[in-house]
């Protein structure tokens, strides 16, 4: 009988391929019918309501008014997906003040190809444009730039996972000690040495690095990711990898067929912003869009006798509301506001 083949190597290299190869998962992937891209496999703040449109746009109007109303204020999407975000701003942008549906400049930063529907105002990159000014958004990107995967051994020593990309159904096996960069990052942020054996870490610098380089690509302005997250209080202890296939939760096999994700430790990418930064933000999700005027409460009951559609409307409003502030939901992601600059440090530090 033929021997079986084997491929080993990282979760890092892995992920790289399975989601953002020729053939990767936010290249080709595709709903029912051949619609619907990535939301046909997992649902964000963005496809739960468009109330959080809503509320990216009322940030939006702050960061151009605490900017001075520029000529021209970008908005930068991050894994724009399908660019359903910006699209749900633009649909409200003629409703702001100040002539800012003209000044705007929206930016979808995506690594798939563009949608062949997508409004033409909204120029597509496959890198963050540099030197703007404006509001730099990344909702559940971080979490999707591949980090290595770290397990100790029986002696406690941090591995490296070697995932075989050939079996097609996510074997792994403990690889080379972690050494270098990889085991600074471990050190500093997600200590391992020594743990008892089976413990893992999703080793974060590259999402520091990513984060990094999307702040500096802003002029002036305010950078904001959004993403499952912890700190050093919360690690989890065996890890968060994942995939998300048909809207279900998966088991992680890197063959382009399913999302991979980990959750992004935050406090990490925090630290990691340019020195001359002012101090980040970090708020659950709760508490940003609570600041940025969503409320959950039910609508007066006697509205219903007065205005039933209204109060029909008002209702489904306060419900979808009500999942974007979940505290055991989407309410508990977590927002890591970066200002560039200091016209935009006291957004949200009061909510």
């Amino acid at each position: 009988m033929a021997s079986e083949k084997h491929e080993w190597c990282g979760w890092r290299t892995a992920t790289e391929q399975a989601l953002y190869g020729t053939d990767g998962f936010f290249r080709r992937t595709e709903g029912p019918g051949g619609t619907g891209g990535p939301a046909a496999h997992f649902r964000t703040s963005v496809h739960a309501s468009p109330l959080y449109a809503r509320a990216v746009a009322e940030l939006l109007g702050r960061v151009d008014e605490a900017l001075g109303r520029p000529a021209e204020l970008a908005l930068v999407d991050m894994g724009a997906g399908r660019g359903e975000l910006l699209t749900g701003v633009l649909g409200l942008t003629p409703g702001l003040p100040h002539g800012l549906d003209a000044r705007l400049r929206p930016y979808a930063v995506e690594r798939a190809p563009r949608p062949a529907d997508l409004d033409g105002r909204i120029a597509w990159l496959d890198t963050p444009p540099s030197g703007v000014t404006g509001l730099l958004f990344a909702n559940e990107w971080l979490d999707n730039v591949p980090v290595d995967i770290a397990e100790t051994d029986a002696d406690g020593v941090p591995r490296r996972i070697e995932v075989d990309i050939a079996a097609g159904d996510g074997t792994e096996r403990l690889g080379a000690e972690v050494t270098g960069e990889d085991a600074d990052w471990l050190a500093r942020w997600w200590p391992l040495a020594g743990a008892e054996a089976g413990l893992r870490a999703e080793i974060g610098h590259p999402r520091d690095t990513a984060w990094a380089h999307a702040v500096r690509t802003l002029r002036a302005g305010l950078a904001v990711a959004v993403d499952y997250g912890h700190d050093r209080a919360t690690r989890p202890p065996f890890g968060t990898l994942t995939g998300f296939r048909d809207g279900r939760e998966a088991r992680p096999v890197p063959d382009g067929s399913c999302d991979l994700t980990a959750h992004v430790a935050m406090d990490a990418c925090a630290a990691a912003s340019p020195g001359d930064a002012a101090p980040a933000l970090l708020l659950p999700q709760r508490d940003a869009l609570h600041a940025l005027g969503l409320d959950a409460r039910r609508p007066p009951l006697a509205l219903a006798s007065t205005d039933p559609a209204g109060y029909v409307r008002a209702l489904s409003a306060a419900g979808e509301a009500a999942e974007l502030l979940d505290p055991t939901g989407l309410g508990a992601f977590t927002w890591l506001l970066q200002p560039v600059g200091p016209a935009c440090e006291t957004l949200l530090r009061h909510p």
